[in-house]
């Protein structure tokens, strides 16, 4: 038998150190919420591959699609030879899209991908540069995608200079002190200190930030920018790399403001796993590039697409918008409970809407006093005990949740009892350090 211990010897001499690893364990094999490493060890899986996998590990239904297309052929390039579920899969995104505009879709491989491409098309269409982000968001590691995130470390450093025209606002995050006002009024400031509306292609934000610690944007605030956007010409760009499919209680999580966004990126869960990417966006803009400017090799992969049309398929059928919501809820109420059952001051904030839930931790109740090191620990003590969650936050201080939607009760249980468990063992570990 191969072993974890064996494959990290081999890891350390084969991947750069640049690609860092959460965990020293290889994964063997896996089904709908839950895996196995080489050795044998069970996991709950609160992961999902960084929100990729809302349908669970290898959905029959989406597994059954990517067979079925594997019978057929893997690759032509869509530039080259056309493939039906390309364009099925573009029509289907455009008709789920928020919002009564004509749309249209592109599908290409990454988020990175998607979110470096919606400014191409933003700026094609504007005639402009500019381009306004928020600090803590993350919208890849591509070189424009690098620039548009508002986390220097690990994402930036070392890879400078970023490119040109890219500006932060801060993200309204409530949690941390900064009001939808506040963020409104960096906005007008930065209009009248920096670059002025007229210069400006597109705002991109993401509906709840992912990586920068699954802070809600309040509806109010989306509305907003929504209203400036429309005013001053500006394209909207809500990145749904990890918001999307169902993910939040809805589709898209824009659709929680009630606006249309001018662009939206895809990707994450929209293939159950497979490499699938896309920005869909009204049909005027979308059409603003020439013909030649977009594309790529492996963009919309015809096994990808298939799988997606799968994806949306589940989506439906199994109602996972509904289910979402119920995990969401099961979640809220155990995290909270946890609070107010073992008098954990830890617990700062329990948050986010539908199945994106985020625990932040703090010491002493204290909002500005974040805990990275009580997160970090708590990862690694609930996989030792079975159980795969991430940590997030430009603090490093927030646990996000991201089960399978697909994920019973009983096994959304299980991983909670094992949070439980791992949260009271560390903190218990803590307080005999401090007494020794």
């Amino acid at each position: 038998m191969t072993t974890n211990a064996e494959l990290n010897k081999l890891r350390e001499s084969a991947v750069p150190r640049g690609v860092s690893n959460l965990l020293p364990v290889f994964a063997d094999r896996a089904g709908n919420a839950e895996q196995w490493d080489v050795e044998g060890k069970r996991y709950i899986d609160f992961a999902s591959g960084i929100a990729v996998l809302n349908t669970g590990h290898l959905h029959p239904t989406v597994k059954a699609a990517v067979t079925a297309q594997l019978e057929r052929f893997s690759h032509t390039c869509f530039q080259v030879t056309q493939y039906e579920s390309y364009v099925r899969l573009a029509d289907r995104l455009n008709r789920l899209a928020p919002g009564p505009t004509q749309k249209k879709t592109i599908l290409l491989t990454t988020g990175a991908e998607a979110t470096e491409n919606a400014v191409k098309i933003a700026r094609a269409y504007t005639k402009r540069t500019a381009v306004i982000a928020f600090a803590g968001a993350f919208h890849g590691r591509t070189m424009f995608a690098m620039g548009m995130t508002g986390k220097t470390a690990p994402y930036k450093l070392g890879f400078g200079p970023m490119p040109g025209e890219i500006y932060h606002l801060p993200f309204p995050a409530e949690y941390l002190g900064v009001s939808p006002a506040d963020s409104l009024r960096a906005l007008d400031t930065l209009f009248k200190a920096d670059v002025e509306p007229a210069r400006v292609a597109a705002i991109i934000i993401e509906p709840v930030q992912g990586e920068g610690g699954f802070y809600p944007a309040p509806a109010e605030f989306l509305r907003e920018l929504r209203r400036l956007c429309t005013e001053h010409g500006i394209v909207l760009i809500a990145d749904e790399v990890q918001t999307g499919f169902a993910r939040t209680g809805k589709l898209f999580a824009i659709e929680h403001a009630g606006i249309e966004a001018d662009l939206m990126t895809v990707a994450k869960s929209l293939a159950g796993g497979f490499p699938l990417s896309g920005v869909i966006g009204k049909a005027e803009i979308m059409d603003a590039p020439a013909p030649g400017g977009l594309g790529g090799t492996y963009a919309g992969s015809p096994v990808s697409c298939a799988a997606a049309l799968a994806v949306l398929d589940v989506i439906e059928k199994e109602a996972l918008c509904a289910r979402a919501n119920t995990i969401g809820a099961q979640l809220k109420q155990r995290l909270n409970g946890l609070r107010a059952k073992h008098g954990l001051t830890c617990i700062g904030d329990v948050r986010g809407p539908g199945a994106m839930v985020a625990l932040e931790l703090v010491k002493n109740g204290d909002a500005k006093q974040p805990d990275a090191d009580l997160t970090k620990a708590l990862v690694h003590r609930a996989a030792a005990n079975g159980l795969l969650i991430l940590s997030c936050g430009t603090r490093s201080n927030v646990i996000r949740f991201l089960a399978p939607l697909t994920a019973s009760d009983a096994i959304i249980a299980e991983g909670l009892d094992i949070l439980e468990r791992s949260l009271l063992e560390v903190i218990g570990t803590e307080r005999e350090a401090k007494r020794a």
